[in-house]
């Protein structure tokens, strides 16, 4: 069994005020939501996480919109999984590996932001508890190209099992 995981695709992002703010994200949006479809399609469930600072009263503030899903994504609540963490790791200290044992999940297809810490923690966790890795790059944001494309390069030469595929290819392999 498979399982998309969406790591941080919130308001925080994309709000012009943040001190986080990603630019405009419309085309990874548009990707993400054709990697949504083609899994919905097929039942692949589908785990959304949400980045809460516990200790925060500017960033990542619990309670906030901009720790709430970008509303443009296709998120299904009630129907997709939603796992609230306060660290970097999705893993750390939250419901996600009992979410995806009680699934049978044993493959896991992996999206979000940000590319170079909670995307690249949870690829690392994930790789660490044996689990089949997809990430798929294009729905995938960090600060820079230059720093996606460092983490994506280290990842690969570090953890070759790992696969990346871009949204076109992933739909058609």
């Amino acid at each position: 069994m498979k399982a998309l995981i969406i790591v941080d695709y919130i308001n925080q992002w994309i709000n012009k005020k943040s001190d986080y703010y990603v630019g405009n994200i419309s085309k990874q949006i548009k990707n993400l939501n054709e990697v949504i479809g083609y899994c919905r399609d097929r039942d692949t469930p589908i785990i959304f996480t949400t980045h809460i600072e516990l200790k925060s009263e500017k960033d990542f503030v619990k309670g906030t919109r901009n720790v709430e899903i970008i509303p443009k994504v296709d998120y299904k609540e009630g129907k997709d999984t939603l796992i609230r963490k306060n660290k970097i790791s999705p893993f750390y200290k939250t419901q996600l590996e009992k979410k995806l044992d009680k699934l049978g999940a044993k493959e896991l297809i992996i999206a979000g932001i940000s590319t170079n810490l909670c995307v690249r923690s949870l690829i690392s966790d994930a790789y660490d508890k044996d689990y089949k890795i997809t990430v798929i790059k294009d729905c995938c944001i960090a600060f820079s190209d230059e720093l996606q494309e460092f983490t994506f390069e280290d990842l690969k030469n570090t953890r070759p099992e790992i696969e990346f595929y871009d949204t076109e290819e992933f739909i058609e392999k």
